[in-house]
């Protein structure tokens, strides 16, 4: 097994676009695009973590690797330890969550985060891209603050993460992209906390890492990949892909 593990939590029961999963972009189902899109990025073993037969038997139809999973979970982090733990038996000394509505994710990005894991100086790590003015109203995009401006070759750590925001200055915000690199103790330490207030509030899981003090470091690239919410941004994503005959 290699150093890096590549796990897509994905499932059906998506609340705003249910059976996400499976839409079609370009005759492909969307997770298959994620799914090899990881692939190519040549870090490490892939998986999907899934609760639903349907997924999972779309993955090793088309040769890739899927586990099932419980169907309990209340985040696709605790959806990823759990394929760590029972059918990984806890080998990855890396491990990157990969959220699997991103169809168009660049595999250089993918990349680019295991490659600053493999420094061995951060303990979880993930990615963001330059925030454009009419994404800074959008609930559906979330943003990150950092401690300093991040380009190309830096990293810095995440401040806060947000939907939306009362400030007038979005100095230092970027758009955030739904990828997380976790060292295998930093997963182990993250899944063994309580919910916090605030992941809870904003529906955003990386919360719990910064209101236990945990540090998260953010690096730039300058692709930003659409993360498919509604059908809306469905339609939008069907509509770019087709010109880009991905």
């Amino acid at each position: 097994m290699s150093k890096i593990a590549v796990i897509i939590p994905s499932r059906l029961a998506a609340q705003r676009l249910p059976n996400k999963p499976l839409e079609l972009i370009n005759d492909k189902e969307m997770i298959l695009h994620v799914y090899n899109n990881a692939v190519q990025s040549n870090v490490g073993e892939v998986y999907v973590a899934t609760p639903d037969k349907s997924i999972e038997e779309l993955i090793k139809k088309n040769n890739g690797k899927a586990i099932l999973t419980k169907t309990s979970h209340s985040t696709g982090t605790d959806r990823v330890f759990e394929a760590v733990q029972n059918s990984l038996q806890n080998k990855p000394e890396v491990i990157i969550n990969l959220q699997g509505d991103m169809p168009n994710i660049n595999p250089k990005a993918i990349s680019f985060l295991s490659n600053h894991m493999l420094k061995g100086q951060s303990q979880i790590a993930t990615l963001a891209s330059k925030m454009e003015k009419k994404e800074i109203k959008d609930q559906n995009i979330v943003k990150v603050k950092t401690q300093s401006k991040i380009d190309d070759s830096l990293f810095s750590s995440a401040v806060d993460f947000f939907r939306s925001s009362n400030e007038n200055t979005l100095e230092n915000v970027y758009h955030h992209i739904g990828i997380y690199a976790f060292t295998h103790e930093a997963l182990l330490r993250y899944v063994n906390l309580k919910r916090t207030s605030l992941e809870i509030e904003r529906n955003l899981e990386q919360m719990r890492a910064l209101q236990n003090k945990i540090n998260i470091e953010v690096g730039f690239t300058s692709s930003s990949p659409l993360s498919v919410d509604t059908f809306e941004d469905l339609e939008k994503i069907r509509s770019m892909m087709r010109k880009n005959k991905w």
